[in-house]
């Protein structure tokens, strides 16, 4: 599976079992008794991920476009990183806080469980997801030269 099929069954799947995933330990750490809570958090919190993700990256790349040194060296990859962290943060973090009865400090130690939860789940899907769907092709190997000619025979 390629091409534009295969990033809407990563996507779907992805949220669809992070939701699940994290409304589960939301409703653990809520002060509320209720899953309603948790799975509003958590469907919130993916919506509020996919909207920050498209507003950050078209901001940053307006801004790298004016740079004069082009490319993507560690620095530039870690400021955008960070960057992408830290706003995720000032958006979840107060709403963490309301719909979990958490206080903003205890919603903030959260968001950072959420980050390496996210980092280590990423890690774990994408591996899962390439087993049973292939690998993409922009990660797929060159055809060899012999390959090539056992095809043309």
């Amino acid at each position: 599976m390629q091409g534009l099929k295969r990033k809407l069954v990563y996507v779907t799947l992805f949220e669809l079992i992070a939701i699940c995933m994290s409304s589960t330990l939301l409703a653990l750490i809520s002060t509320r008794d209720s899953f309603v809570y948790a799975g509003m958090a958590a469907l919130a919190s993916s919506a509020i991920a996919l909207v920050w993700n498209l507003v950050y990256n078209s901001a940053f790349e307006y801004w790298e476009a004016r740079q004069a040194k082009k490319g993507r060296g560690l620095l530039r990859r870690a400021a955008h990183a960070l960057g992408f962290e830290l706003g995720l943060v000032l958006l979840l973090v107060p709403l963490f806080a309301v719909l979990l009865g958490l206080s903003l400090w205890d919603a903030f130690v959260y968001d950072l469980g959420l980050m390496v939860f996210f980092m280590v789940y990423t890690f774990l899907f994408n591996l899962g997801f390439d087993h049973v769907f292939g690998l993409p092709a922009s990660a797929m190997p060159a055809p060899t030269a012999e390959a090539c000619q056992a095809a043309q025979h």
